[in-house]
Order: structure tokens, then C-alpha cells, then sequence
């Protein structure tokens, strides 16, 4: 089991952080397959950033070789393996890689957990009592060394397997809506792009969608306000100087309808925003929180919001009405 967490001076950055904060990171890099090389211990340089980078770009975080608290979280959660500790549904919910091997798990065996994202929620505590129920062993929703060990006797028959939510997700998104009408769709900004934020409602009502404006700066936040609204869809916009399409993919798994949708946007905006733009999966808070499909454009420069705000808002309104009709691969 790894040791107690200590709160950190966070963010640590290269070439300015250092001492046992930066050797706890160094620690946590190595741990989870990224050691840093060259960097003495408590010194954070090139060896330390280099590591910082590769862990970001493998857990899909915005690469930026910095360790902000994202980055920090990440590293705790993959220093957890199934066994290291007792999982339950408690306040705030558990999170880490032992979570989500739990769900992986339950998953492969038919029983949903809902996405496969390392959070120990009310889904994944629902699956839990019912594998218990199913195998004759007390249903108190906690994954102890006796639910476990039945959970490790019969899995590995079943590896490799789709898991249930993901494949009842397609079925879900094959068997849904084919145009607009009826269909609700988030759509968040984190500051900044409140007016381009407003274009995409009205361009979505326009083609006969309801629409829900959200702005605040905190994508858990977001994604919980996306979840309370009950919407089909949620589409993020953020401000940045290239253009990047982003969905949920985390834990050897992704979002079919997220990429879906990322996909058909990147086939759109290159046009209106004059550069190239490609879809990225990664495990950004409001995509992993989100329980529809969700994506997260990141659009720029300033000045082409600007100047083209219209037409991007009739690009990703045109993108999420062909997503509809088709919206998981043929």
C-alpha cells in the first residue's frame, strides 16, 4: 500500500521546485513506469520534466511538463493496485487504478459499472452488490479480499472482453434519435468564450436542439451540472492557438459516440478556422464526469474566434446534427 498522501506546494515546476516534494514525485514517476533519468533526487530538471511529460501524454493530460494538481492526482490514483485497500461508495468518492481495474473486471462478467473512468460511484457500488449477490457472498457493496478473490477465480476466462457498458452505450447511441428534435445538448466554456458559447446554442437551437449554457471555470463542476440537466450531449469550448478535438479515453478504453463526435467536428472546422485540427483522446475531468457522450473543442487564435465565430458556430451545430444521424461508426 503506498504511504499517506502529504498536501503539496503545488503546481512544481521545472527548474524551480524541489526537495521532498519533488523527490515524492520522482517517486510516484518511477512507481507508475516513468523513472525520471539524470535529475539527482529532489532536483526537478530536464530528467524529472521529460518523465512529467511522458506520464501526461500516457494517462491523457494536457502535456505541459509541469505538475499541477491534475498531474498530481493522476499520480496518486495509479499508485493504487486491486488489493492495496478496501473499495466502497463513500464521500468524496474513491478514485485510482484499482477502481478502475474493479469495473474492468465486473465489466468483462456482464455486470455494468457504467464507464469504465477509476470512480468508485453509485453504478459501480450497484454492479458490485449484484456480482455479490450472484456469487453467494455478502452484499455490502465493499470489494474486500473475499469478493476479490471471486472476482479473480472467474475473470480471466473473460479477458479481452468489450465491456458491457461500452457495448450498451453503441446500442444506445445505434438505437437513438436521427435528427435533432428533442435532442439536448451542453454546451460549457470555462471563461472567455461566453458569446462563442451562446453562437453554438442558438445555431443548435436554430437546427432544432435544445441547448443548456454552461460557464464555469471547474470541468467537474461542468460535467455535474451536464448530469443534473439530464442532456444527450455535452460539447466543452475552450480557448487555445491551434485547434484540438478531445474525448474521453482513459483505462485501455474510449467513448465510441465521443470520438464519434470528434471525428466529424475535426472534418468540419479546418474550413472555417484555416489550420488542421485533430481529435485526442484524454481523461480530462469534465469528459471523464460526463455520463453522455462529451467532447471538448479547443479553438484559436483569439482573433479567428472573433472574426469567424458565426461560421465555427454553424460548423460544430452542422458536425453534432451528422452525429446524430450516424452517431457511432457504421
Amino acid at each position: 500500500m503506498q504511504p499517506p498522501v502529504e498536501p503539496l506546494d503545488l503546481p512544481l515546476v521545472p527548474g524551480r521546485a524541489g526537495g521532498d516534494a519533488v523527490r515524492d514525485l520522482q517517486a510516484r514517476l518511477a512507481a507508475a513506469g516513468f523513472p525520471p533519468g539524470g535529475d539527482e533526487r529532489g532536483r526537478f530538471g530536464p530528467g524529472t520534466e521529460a518523465a512529467v511529460r511522458h506520464f501526461q501524454e500516457a494517462r491523457g493530460l494536457r502535456v505541459d511538463g509541469v505538475c499541477g494538481p491534475a498531474t498530481w492526482s493522476a499520480l496518486v490514483e495509479a499508485g493504487w493496485q486491486l488489493g492495496d485497500r478496501l473499495l466502497y461508495r463513500r464521500v468524496p468518492m474513491l478514485r485510482g487504478d484499482d477502481v478502475a481495474t474493479l469495473q474492468r473486471r465486473l465489466s468483462a462478467l456482464g455486470f455494468d459499472t457504467g464507464r469504465v473512468d477509476g470512480i468508485f460511484g453509485p453504478r459501480t457500488e450497484r454492479a458490485l452488490v449484484e456480482f455479490q449477490r450472484n456469487s453467494a457472498l455478502t452484499t455490502d457493496g465493499v470489494a474486500g479480499p473475499a469478493t476479490l478473490a471471486a472476482l479473480e477465480r472467474l475473470t480471466g476466462r473473460q479477458a479481452g472482453r468489450e465491456p458491457v457498458a461500452l457495448v450498451r452505450e453503441k446500442e444506445a447511441l445505434r438505437h437513438g434519435r436521427r435528427s435533432l428534435q428533442g435532442v439536448r445538448v451542453a454546451v460549457g466554456e470555462a471563461g472567455g468564450l461566453a458569446a462563442l458559447s451562446a453562437a453554438v446554442g442558438r445555431a443548435l437551437a436554430d437546427a432544432g436542439a435544445g441547448s443548456v449554457v454552461l460557464h464555469h471555470p471547474d470541468g467537474s463542476t461542468q460535467a455535474d451540472e451536464a448530469n443534473q440537466a439530464g442532456v444527450d450531449l455535452y460539447l466543452g469550448l475552450a480557448a487555445a492557438d491551434a485547434c484540438l478535438v478531445a474525448y474521453w479515453k482513459g483505462y485501455e478504453v474510449e467513448s465510441a459516440g465521443g470520438r464519434r463526435l470528434a471525428d466529424l467536428i475535426c472534418q468540419e472546422l479546418p474550413d472555417v478556422l484555416g489550420g488542421p485540427c485533430g481529435p485526442r483522446g484524454m481523461s480530462l475531468p469534465v469528459l471523464r464526469e460526463t455520463a453522455m457522450p462529451a467532447v471538448v473543442c479547443e479553438v484559436g487564435p483569439p482573433t479567428v474566434l472573433v472574426e469567424r465565430g458565426a461560421a465555427l458556430a454553424a460548423a460544430l451545430a452542422h458536425a453534432v446534427e451528422d452525429w446524430v444521424r450516424a452517431p457511432v461508426e457504421p
